[in-house]
């Protein structure tokens, strides 16, 4: 899914940069051979294991390309093979526009208009605040301003299904006024699913097989990680300490299936085309030239919805300078170059995607890659628009990549600082026995601390482990089994009895419940 880009834009004071033009030269190559090239390089530079890379402009596909390997071959685990165009990645939050397409194809058929209450399809669904229940709209399901905050905990940190899912949001407090500001959610996305089940009376799952997939002649695409069998598959990677490592045993990926409208499809390049290319072409597809929608349904898609704001928009902005920034349904939007671009990225953990569009030029670029955050996709896609449509060759991929190497320095920097406030030479306020038991909320869900060799254990809805190292006081460092999740604090928190009553999990409160110390201790 879409990662939150707040963290990343705090770190951003300071930088600049020479302005777009003074960055750029005419280019007098053959475009599609130096942009094959260029890619080859950016592979490198990045150390992505593997990419693919697909141009489409005005109807032909200019380049179609795997690069690299699935996977990282581990010892002894011999030869990884290649990507081709047939490597089925993530889709990640690229699937967004996918669900705005299909409700827009309800719109059509007289089934749902934008603007309906999402209580007249879905009665039961309630946010924490009743006058925003009443007044939610299906438009605001699909452009991140219903005030609702980051809620991923409730699909990416516990495995509950779609529908307990939703029935939690009621206990989601928002985190700014109704429609008065941005912040990413991929939770409302599902319900825009449950929206269309309701109306087409297919599961979202089935609905994006029958009516898109299978018209566009997308054979290999999956719309749930759980329908893929095939081999031909990337595998998720992360850099740990500047070391690309394979995940090899990931349980994580299949929990994005609980909210599959906002980003479970898998793709590939040789599917992807005709998807481009019909959201490219105001919604036709194949050589009779048939409407997958309307064309007022199609262009409003693509009308921008609403603000996003600079906390919420990517980093990339300090360099290309927008003077606008928009949501569409499903579709980021700023200026770039006097022209407007269409883009949404994908990140689920060890995969990227980024599906970017030049409109006015008929030009589109599709990349998946199997790194983790790995921005070189934004390098790539103003790359491809420089190329083949602007006749420019800025070298985005070393200006991105010094922007990102000064943000994950001054992340380090950050991180050094809060080790800094660490009290020496302290020790928990009771015996670890006294912090053993269960602790649970309604929202965030259980968490179970036991005994391990003598050290604490956390287990988090059982998705996510890992032991507990005394930091100071009553705080705890959890080091994640699932060494891609990296460290979070964990604190205990004791009533005026000296009593143990809750834990703080990075933010999330759980209470302990009463009576259960003692149980699950697993002294080894």
């Amino acid at each position: 899914m879409q990662q939150p880009f707040l963290i990343l834009w705090l770190f951003l004071v300071g930088f600049a940069k020479q302005p777009l033009s003074a960055q750029s030269k005419k280019n007098t190559t053959d475009p599609v051979a130096q942009y094959d090239a260029y890619v080859q390089q950016a592979v490198r530079d990045w150390k992505v294991p593997g990419l693919t890379v697909t141009v489409v402009k005005d109807g032909n596909v200019l380049l179609k390309k795997g690069y690299g390997i699935r996977e990282l071959p581990g010892v002894g685990s011999g030869k990884s093979e290649a990507v081709d165009t047939q490597t089925l990645f993530a889709m990640a939050s690229t699937t967004k526009a996918m669900t705005a397409a299909c409700l827009g194809m309800m719109v059509d058929e007289g089934k749902l208009r934008w603007d309906d209450p999402v209580t007249n399809y879905l009665p039961d669904f309630q946010l924490y605040d009743p006058a925003v229940t009443r007044e939610l709209r299906v438009r605001d399901l699909l452009i991140h301003n219903t005030g609702v905050g980051n809620a991923d905990v409730l699909w990416a940190a516990m495995n509950i299904p779609p529908d307990e899912i939703l029935h939690r949001m009621r206990l989601v407090k928002p985190s700014y006024s109704f429609r008065a500001g941005f912040i990413y959610q991929n939770i409302m996305y599902l319900a825009a699913g449950k929206v269309l089940e309701k109306v087409s009376g297919m599961p979202w799952h089935v609905f994006i097989r029958t009516r898109l997939f299978e018209p566009l002649g997308m054979r290999r695409t999956k719309a749930l990680f759980g329908e893929i069998t095939d081999a031909n598959r990337a595998k998720p990677h992360v850099s740990v300490n500047d070391t690309i490592r394979a995940i090899r045993s990931i349980k994580e990926e299949g929990l994005v299936d609980a909210v599959g409208p906002a980003g479970s499809v898998w793709t590939c390049p040789d599917d992807v085309t005709a998807w481009m290319q019909c959201m490219l072409d105001s919604g036709r597809y194949g050589p009779q030239g048939k409407a997958l929608l309307k064309p007022a349904t199609w262009a409003e898609l693509f009308k921008p919805q609403t603000l996003v704001t600079d906390a919420e928009f990517y980093p990339t902005q300090v360099l290309t300078k927008p003077v606008w920034k928009t949501y569409g349904l499903g579709w980021f939007q700023q200026d770039y170059r006097g022209h407007r671009i269409n883009f949404h990225t994908g990140s689920l953990t060890g995969m990227v995607a980024m599906h970017g569009q030049l409109p006015d030029q008929k030009l589109a670029v599709y990349i998946q890659g199997n790194l983790d955050h790995a921005e070189l996709r934004h390098a790539l896609m103003l790359r491809a628009f420089d190329a083949f449509a602007l006749g420019l060759s800025n070298d985005w991929s070393a200006d991105f990549q010094k922007l990102y190497s000064g943000l994950r320095q001054k992340a380090r920097l950050t991180e050094r600082k809060v080790d800094s406030t660490r009290v020496m030479n302290t020790k928990p306020s009771l015996p670890l026995t006294a912090y053993v038991g269960s602790y649970t909320d309604p929202l965030y869900g259980k968490a179970d601390v036991t005994l391990r060799d003598g050290k604490l254990y956390l287990s988090l809805n059982t998705v996510m482990t890992g032991h507990l190292d005394h930091w100071h006081y009553d705080t705890f460092r959890l080091t994640y089994d699932q060494f891609w999740n990296g460290k979070d604090p964990v604190s205990f928190i004791l009533d005026d009895k000296g009593k143990v009553t809750k834990l703080n999990d990075a933010g999330l409160e759980l209470t302990k419940v009463p009576d259960s110390p003692g149980k699950g201790v697993a002294e080894r």
